[in-house]
């Protein structure tokens, strides 16, 4: 099943916010819209416009010809300092348990 140009702009919007470890907040702020503009826009209760995915391409640096071919071309657009940086993996915790206690 195709997806409409809506359901392609906001699956391409939530993939580059979550590539970028962006918020909505801040998605808005660059939109010059609250984030619950962009909340609406998000669940479908309102659309973005062109000029909104023109704005919305320019943010995050790409093409807005990616943006709206969808979540994977947009991504795959998207310049590598935009990216999200990988979470450094915790240290184990090293726990000293003399010996004879319980662990």
């Amino acid at each position: 099943m195709r997806m409409g140009l809506d359901e392609r702009a906001r699956a391409a919007v939530a993939a580059l916010l979550h590539a970028t470890g962006e918020s909505q907040t801040a998605l808005a702020a660059a939109l010059g819209v609250s984030q619950a503009q962009v909340s609406r826009r998000q669940s479908g209760g309102a659309v973005w416009s062109l000029a909104d995915c023109d704005v919305v391409a320019a943010h995050y640096g790409i093409d807005v010809l990616d943006l709206l071919a969808g979540p994977t071309r947009a991504t795959e657009a998207l310049p590598a300092e935009r990216r999200r940086r990988p979470a450094r993996p915790a240290a184990a915790a090293r726990v000293d348990v003399p010996d004879g206690v319980a662990r």
